[in-house]
């Protein structure tokens, strides 16, 4: 997996900036890691922002973002049959455990991608052509440049598409000199997850005060113990129950993570999203003031870290 570099070269000889990345993830969808995120765009300085949830990107509705740049992605291959060298002997058909292929007529639906088609055929009359699996996008927001992606339906590779989106958007921090990428990482634990978090600074993991959010949280700190990173805490939506809350709180005690903030539950965040606006744009309360706050520990723990 690729490594980010985490240091400018010099662009003057008296200065040298190094620049922060600081992944927002949450270990299932519906905690409140967008709306956070989005939060952060507005009230961070000098960044480029990343929507790694490259399967189900919505950050950029809120953020109003105006598509500046497309680029294709291609994340895959898918077999292509030349029929007049085809002979039907039913080898693909043999050895293809997922059934996809029959009578040299392939069904991309049961497809997986394995290849053992191509390789197996007698008569190499089955050629693997790259797949156009996505898009990925950049453009241009009230608050700054956005980087994200729209992965096909039912495409693979999600975890190759987050690094191209991650890759430009530090290739766009350092020619614009911003000393900050702020990443909205995809929910849960898998490959996407884990190359939305390779070599940053620093991870926000949002929870909730629920069985499965604590469940959840527990797995989220667990890679970032694995890999190392610096954890802090968000409780979402904190008085839905505070029991949970409470053991949730004692729970990153006994590991280390700070819980950094504890946000009640609020219907004006839902008006805020409805209209696609963020909760600093359309203050909410507590939540406004809970997340401003937050944002200010971030942005000193960044600086020593």
């Amino acid at each position: 997996m690729r490594r980010f570099t985490n240091t400018w070269r010099e662009s003057a000889p008296e200065r040298r900036m190094v620049m922060k990345q600081l992944t927002i993830i949450s270990g299932k969808g519906g905690t409140g890691k967008t709306t956070i995120t989005a939060a952060f765009a507005v009230l961070a300085k000098d960044k480029v922002v990343v929507d790694c949830d490259v399967d189900a990107a919505d950050l950029h509705l809120i953020l109003d973002a105006k598509t500046c740049e497309e680029t294709k992605f291609f994340g895959g291959r898918s077999p292509v049959v030349d029929m007049e060298r085809c002979t039907r002997c039913g080898t693909c058909t043999e050895i293809c455990r997922f059934g996809a292929i029959q009578a040299g007529v392939v069904d991309l639906v049961s497809w997986d991608h394995c290849g053992l088609c191509a390789l197996g055929c007698p008569e190499e009359a089955i050629t693997m052509v790259e797949d156009h699996s996505g898009n990925w996008f950049v453009s241009e927001t009230p608050y700054g440049p956005l980087v994200h992606a729209r992965l096909g339906i039912g495409e693979e590779n999600s975890g190759k598409l987050v690094t191209e989106v991650r890759k430009k958007a530090a290739e766009m921090a350092e020619k614009e000199t911003m000393d900050l990428i702020i990443i909205d990482g995809p929910p849960g634990v898998g490959c996407p997850v884990m190359a939305s978090l390779a070599g940053v600074d620093m991870i926000l993991a949002v929870s909730e005060p629920t069985l499965s959010g604590r469940h959840d949280l527990n797995r989220i700190l667990d890679l970032a113990d694995h890999f190392k990173i610096p954890a802090r805490v968000c409780i979402n939506k904190y008085d839905i129950n505070e029991d949970i809350t409470e053991e949730i709180e004692r729970a990153c005690q006994d590991r280390g993570s700070k819980v950094l903030s504890k946000l009640p539950s609020d219907r004006c965040v839902v008006d805020a999203l409805v209209t696609r606006k963020t909760v600093i744009e359309h203050p909410c309360g507590e939540v406004t003031s809970g997340i401003r706050d937050m944002w200010e520990r971030i942005e000193g723990e960044l600086a020593s870290v």
